[in-house]
């Protein structure tokens, strides 16, 4: 495996067909620890911001793409070699857009499976969904060694100094936790919450009348087994859900300074979700960084003959500045 970032001008992709998730993570992984999220080919403007941003951070290095279709496997490592892995069976991706759909729920509930090949090879795991934008390093912020860690998807303000520990249940008998940004140690404890909540998905599948996704599952799995494994609650103004942060303006307001991960959920919709970031300056995709030819290379610090200067304004993250990222153009033929 390389053990840099390189480009050529007709990249062997086929080979990455037969990368492993094992190869990969040894690839990737710094410290044993990796930043993982799951991506169909749709999705990818979606990853690139999340990618820009992480890499605002200088944590790129340590994210490792699990793609659901080969057109996503091949583009990410063809510009970004070693950075990708898809797990079969691959899935009918076209099937998987839809917010509530059959296709989204077997998306989604692929989720703890990847998650848990992760932990029995031995490393820890930060999951992300790619509508999310880094604000600042959330690792600071995994205090202790707990099992898993995870944020309330709840709206209700918190105090900023609220408990750890799993919230109660809500009305429908469980809590409100979101599977959307997760970070887990390769424990015991943690391994028993993703069986399951692998489980509760078998226990619960999706239907035409109950059009379920991976979330519920997941709540049930924390809370019939918060005996079994060390809990952690990571706090609501670092890590605030999208119904709070885009929807209480005094709110956000009042906690300037303390926002990490900001998740762009409580909206459904490609569009809609784009038209969000960039109303609220979250926005860090380039316009005409959306064809493939140029996918992902904001994010990438590296050094060419051949490079484009391409200003990023980042006015709504609380101060007006302009980054200057400089990216590789792939050169056509």
């Amino acid at each position: 495996m390389p053990q840099k970032l390189f480009f050529t001008s007709n990249p062997a992709i086929s080979k990455w067909g037969h990368y492993t998730l094992d190869q990969a993570l040894t690839f990737v992984a710094k410290n044993g620890t990796v930043i993982v999220c799951i991506v169909s080919q749709p999705y990818l403007p979606f990853l690139n911001n999340w990618l820009i941003s992480i890499s605002m951070q200088n944590r790129q290095d340590m994210v490792l793409v699990i793609a659901e279709d080969y057109p996503s496997l091949y583009k990410v490592n063809e510009l970004w070699p070693g950075h990708a892995v898809l797990i079969p069976p691959v899935l009918d991706v076209e099937a998987a857009h839809k917010f509530g759909s059959q296709g989204f729920f077997n998306f989604t509930a692929r989720r703890p499976s990847h998650l848990l090949k992760i932990l029995e090879l031995g490393y820890s795991v930060m999951y992300n969904d790619v509508d999310m934008v880094w604000l600042a390093d959330p690792f600071p912020y995994l205090q202790g060694d707990h099992d898993v860690y995870f944020t309330d998807d709840m709206t209700a303000i918190k105090p900023l100094n609220h408990s750890h520990d799993l919230p109660p249940p809500g009305k429908k008998g469980r809590p409100y936790i979101c599977s959307c940004m997760i970070f887990l140690r390769p424990t015991d404890g943690a391994k028993v919450i993703l069986k399951k909540w692998l489980e509760e998905l078998q226990i619960e599948p999706w239907s035409r009348t109950k059009k379920s996704n991976d979330q519920p599952a997941f709540n049930w799995a924390l809370m019939k087994n918060a005996k079994e494994a060390d809990l952690y609650l990571l706090p609501q103004s670092a890590f605030p859900t999208g119904g709070l942060y885009f929807k209480n303006k005094t709110w956000v307001k009042e906690t300037k300074g303390k926002h990490v991960i900001i998740h762009n959920n409580y909206i459904v919709g490609f569009e809609k979700k784009i038209k969000r970031f960039r109303d609220y300056g979250l926005c860090i995709l380039i316009q005409n960084m959306l064809s493939a030819k140029l996918f992902i290379l904001a994010c990438l610090r590296i050094v060419s003959k051949d490079v484009s200067t391409v200003a990023v304004n980042t006015q709504g993250w609380g101060r007006k500045m302009s980054i200057v990222f400089n990216f590789v153009m792939k050169k056509d033929g």
